[in-house]
């Protein structure tokens, strides 16, 4: 056993459990690192070290992913803000002006989904309305409804480009729990 957060003898399903508020980011790099099957029910219950082996992963590609993932859990988050990544606000600001939308802010939201209650949703937005909190970073204004603002500030907005598709992803400090897929949160 290792005093690291992530261990070999931890469960996918417990890494999404015990870590919820950064699931998407851990999904991602488990993803990236070539387990695929990464929410599936048949993968939740193994470790990571019998999901890795079982996918013909070698000790040092198994102790390079454990790595990897404590280092998510280390990234520290700016709970008074929502902070877009240097990448992701890069990719933002590129699809502004592939759509000719050069001056729109990111709207962030939440909607019921998903099997632990919500899903983000990320949208353009011309300007924020009275009901809006506006957040900026990396030269992007983000919006939200202040109604939302308790559940969504602290949030990091990262953008992943892998080999099962890119994306957007967020990192929420006030989720508690996941699941397995680290889709949907709950609060």
């Amino acid at each position: 056993m290792t005093d690291k957060l992530i261990h070999r003898e931890m469960t996918i399903e417990d890494i999404f459990q015990k870590f919820p508020q950064k699931s998407q980011r851990l999904a991602q790099e488990m993803t990236n690192a070539g387990l695929h099957c990464v929410g599936c029910s048949a993968s939740t219950f193994e470790t990571l070290e019998a999901g890795m082996y079982g996918h013909g992963f070698d000790d040092g590609q198994i102790d390079l992913l454990i790595e990897k993932l404590n280092a998510i859990l280390q990234e520290k988050i700016d709970t008074e803000s929502i902070t877009l990544t240097d990448t992701a606000a890069q990719k933002f600001l590129k699809i502004l002006e592939e759509e000719n939308k050069q001056g729109f802010g990111l709207r962030l939201s939440e909607k019921a989904a998903g099997c632990n209650g919500f899903e983000y949703v990320l949208d353009f937005s011309e300007k924020p309305t009275e009901e809006d909190a506006v957040y900026h970073s990396n030269g992007v204004d983000v919006h939200i409804s202040k109604k939302d603002e308790d559940r969504l500030k602290g949030c990091l907005i990262d953008y992943a480009d892998g080999l099962q598709g890119a994306g957007f992803k967020i990192t929420n400090p006030n989720v508690r729990s996941s699941c397995s897929c680290g889709t949907s949160h709950g609060y």
